[in-house]
């Protein structure tokens, strides 16, 4: 197309920089090519709920957001529609509400139920717990208290907590409702859900509470007869191996089956491992004699198995076959069934066998403390004194 030059208005092509006539620069008319608009739909981060669009029924407020609340026992989100106001005119709109929502995600409505207030609580919580068997508790706790899961939140009182509490056969689980009650209000009176917490205004009857703290300061030593019956047992019976391997070492139940095997020296018979405690984690405690063939033999098994634990347990339920709490405790529980030892003894108690027998043996009383894991107040031990692995073979080997 041709344009009229402006100074010596020639003939010029509207694609030229410059007059070939006169050189004038060319005012070129081309106009700015618009920004193409991107229609992308910002997609939600995980966590933050769901917006879908209700089509064919012509609908003034066709987007609906959706809040998650929860997951499902297959990890699969739970979700409920957003309140006061689920349906939006744009995408836009609904993805805000979202946003400004999940900026203050306990904003409860005024008929929550329990169970809505149980589902948005326990997520969180329970992510700062460090051991599964303390989520399985609380879980325990929460399935005697279907009573009250359709009740609002504002109009639940001590009678409707005591009336759970009652549900409950043994101590334990009472003791973990009256808890459980007690972290889940004040999380209501937080977010407004209730004007008080009635969970505090009550305490455990004076026999209950006696009943839980003897359950929870009693353990026992195993005798020398029911030791005897372990050793005679210990192909025969799953996890008299186990318990003889903590009787000899002092391992807390859920420290034993955590034990990698990088961290097993057989050469030199010293395992590392441990938790709960600045003393108490990464401990080396030397392999006492008499439990060396089990330890051998467990090594071997998981080395030809490609196990990262020393212990190999094959629960369904894991993907990873540790040994867990739980599962120690109901191979102890089986054991003491089985072989009908003393009815009381409970997954800790061959730790308390192992500090038993290492103060009857006359163990050095660093040795005992250095080996269970215990904190050293002394300021000479602690900080001025060095022992090398071969003194705590030497003192645990005390141990006949």
């Amino acid at each position: 197309m041709l344009i009229k030059c402006p100074e010596c208005e020639l003939q010029v092509s509207d694609k030229a920089l410059t007059c070939p006539h006169c050189g004038c620069p060319v005012t070129q008319n081309n106009k700015p090519r618009k920004k193409h608009r991107n229609s992308r739909r910002q997609r939600l981060p995980n966590g933050f709920g769901q917006i879908s669009e209700i089509k064919g029924h012509n609908l003034r407020k066709p987007f609906r957001a959706m809040v998650t609340v929860g997951k499902t026992d297959l990890g699969k989100p739970i979700c409920k529609p957003l309140k006061p106001e689920a349906y939006f005119e744009t995408y836009n709109d609904a993805y805000a509400a979202l946003v400004a929502y999940n900026q203050n995600p306990y904003d409860l409505g005024p008929e929550i139920t329990m169970k809505e207030l149980y589902e948005r609580w326990s997520p969180k919580y329970y992510d700062t717990l460090k051991r599964r068997n303390q989520v399985r508790a609380y879980e325990r706790a929460w399935e005697f208290c279907s009573a009250i899961y359709d009740m609002p939140v504002k109009d639940v009182r001590p009678r409707h907590i005591k009336g759970c509490i009652d549900e409950a056969e043994s101590v334990f689980n009472k003791d973990k409702i009256k808890i459980l009650f007690n972290i889940l209000m004040d999380f209501a009176v937080e977010y407004e859900a209730t004007d008080k917490n009635y969970a505090r205004q009550f305490k455990l009857s004076k026999e209950v509470k006696k009943a839980i703290n003897t359950r929870k300061t009693k353990h026992l030593s195993f005798t020398d007869e029911e030791m005897q019956l372990l050793w005679d047992n210990v192909d025969k019976i799953d996890g008299v191996d186990n318990l003889l391997i903590q009787c000899y070492s002092g391992w807390r139940p859920q420290e034993i089956g955590l034990i990698e095997l990088k961290n097993v020296d057989i050469e030199n018979w010293v395992f590392s491992g441990g938790m709960k405690t600045e003393s108490g984690t990464n401990r080396p405690v030397p392999i006492h004699t008499k439990i060396r063939p089990l330890v051998e033999k467990k090594y071997k098994e998981a080395q030809k198995l490609g196990h990262k634990y020393l212990i190999y347990y094959p629960d369904p339920r894991t993907k990873n076959h540790k040994l867990s709490y739980y599962c120690f405790a109901k191979q102890v529980s089986d054991i003491v069934q089985e072989l009908k030892l003393n009815p009381k003894h409970r997954a800790h108690d061959g730790r308390k066998h192992f500090s038993t027998i290492a103060k009857r043996n006359k163990l050095d009383e660093y040795a005992i403390k250095y080996l269970m894991g215990h904190a050293i107040e002394d300021m000479t031990e602690k900080t001025y004194t060095d022992r090398d692995i071969s003194w705590l073979q030497e003192e645990i080997e005390k141990i006949k």
